[in-house]
Parts: C-alpha cells; sequence; structure tokens
C-alpha cells in the first residue's frame, strides 16, 4: 500500500496525459462541429428564402417551354398565338360564311 502513497508510476502519468489530451481534442471536435453546423443552417434558411423565386422562375419556364405546342384539344382549330400581343390570328373555318 505504500507504493501508491508514493508518486505514480509511468504508466499511470501517461495515462493521464493521454486522457487530458484526449478530453481536450474532443471539446475541440465538438465546437468545430458545433460551428460547421451553426453554417449549415444558415446555408438551409437561405435556400428557403429562394425558394418562391425558383418556384417562378420554374413556372416561367414551363410556360415557355409549353407556348410553342399546341393544345390537343384545339389542334388544327386555331393557329398558334395569344390574343392581345399581335400573334394570333383569327381564322375562319368554310362553311362558317354565308354567302349572302
Amino acid at each position: 500500500m505504500s507504493h501508491h502513497d508514493e508518486e505514480p508510476t509511468f504508466f499511470e502519468r501517461e495515462r493521464d496525459r493521454l486522457a487530458r489530451e484526449i478530453t481536450s481534442d474532443f471539446e475541440e471536435l465538438l465546437s468545430s462541429t458545433n460551428g460547421l453546423n451553426r453554417k449549415l443552417e444558415e446555408v438551409l434558411g437561405m435556400t428557403k428564402e429562394y425558394d418562391t423565386i425558383a418556384s417562378l422562375w420554374h413556372s416561367f419556364y414551363q410556360l415557355m417551354r409549353n407556348s410553342g405546342e399546341e393544345d390537343p384539344e384545339t389542334m388544327g382549330d386555331e393557329q398558334a398565338g395569344l390574343p392581345g400581343t399581335g400573334s394570333h390570328v383569327v381564322t375562319v373555318k368554310q362553311g362558317s360564311i354565308k354567302n349572302e
């Protein structure tokens, strides 16, 4: 028992030193992880702000992409064009004009 009251052995000193080093490194890792987490939350918050704008641009893209395609229900009934833009052409079907 007198051996434990004396100076710690080399093994005990090394064990204590390594335990302190590991504890310090874990605290540093935790601090770095918390910093990374805050940055990720900032980035995610910024991307949510742009969802509305992205949705608007997507709608515009779909509208422009589909504007060249004819609607299957009106295919052959009308020529392409939007009224009020100058590109709409009114067509008259044969037989709809009465001879006077």
